[in-house]
């Protein structure tokens, strides 16, 4: 579903190159759930705008749905972001003054597409949060704030849900919620890579790949994704947050 081929990313700092990517091949299979990590500077942002369509790589290539996006123009890599790629970010970027319906419709006014009022509500049902269609931003918590940000993901039914860092901002118990809900997605099926700095989110996924220095270092698969060691300091499981472990992933 998606590949990378020997790809690079460079950049000019004044006289010097920078690479932020070197020689990365991965593969990523429809309905896996892959956490990316790596220490600041690790090449994790300039992946994550490979992966979302948003920038193109200097060497090698991406192929998404079997198609090569590696050299496509700035309006080829919109229509495939709005047709494939549901972005989730850390800031939420929800329109404060308007409603968590209107919000999650918003792809759909750009896509032009039909019964988009139907389908918000469907995504707002997926994500636990129909009974809020009406409400501000400002009238939900974060972790409803990144629910509906994750709906409007959902709506224009894309192939991956690309997240980075989407519980940044949140407590502890916020954020296994919304890890949980990820999981969750890519037990339906739906694909989903996830960009973070934080090992207990990570747990939540089924392979964790790893940078350093623009390179993959490791790429493990998590047998039992959700089971968090419960000794790890700092963190408190949100309630239900073993049941995937449980459950078998």
């Amino acid at each position: 579903m998606i590949r990378l081929e020997d790809v690079g990313k460079s950049y000019r700092a004044g006289d010097a190159e920078v690479r932020a990517l070197q020689g990365v091949t991965l593969t990523v299979d429809e309905g896996d759930f892959v956490a990316i990590m790596g220490p600041s500077g690790s090449g994790k942002s300039t992946m994550m705008n490979i992966l979302g369509c948003l920038d193109v790589p200097t060497q090698g290539r991406y192929l998404l749905d079997g198609v090569d996006v590696s050299g496509m123009e700035d309006d080829e890599l919109a229509d495939i972001r709005n047709r494939k790629i549901g972005l989730v970010f850390q800031s939420y970027n929800l329109l404060p003054r308007t409603t968590a319906l209107a919000n999650v419709e918003l792809p759909l006014l750009y896509g032009k597409q039909r019964a988009r009022r139907t389908r918000a509500l469907r995504a707002l049902e997926e994500v636990g949060l129909a009974d809020r269609a009406a409400h501000l931003p400002n009238q939900l918590s974060g972790g409803q704030q990144q629910r509906v940000a994750i709906a409007r993901a959902l709506v224009t039914r894309p192939t991956m849900i690309l997240a980075d860092e989407p519980t940044g901002n949140l407590d502890t118990e916020a954020s296994c919620e919304i890890a949980e809900m990820l999981g969750q997605l890519s037990d339906a099926g739906r694909t989903v890579v996830l960009i973070t700095h934080e090992e207990e989110i990570a747990a939540y996924a089924r392979r964790v790949v790893r940078l350093r220095d623009g390179r993959i270092v490791s790429d493990v698969r998590n047998d039992v994704p959700g089971d968090i060691p419960s000794d790890m300091p700092g963190i408190s499981l949100a309630s239900g947050a073993g049941n995937r472990a449980e459950a078998g992933g």
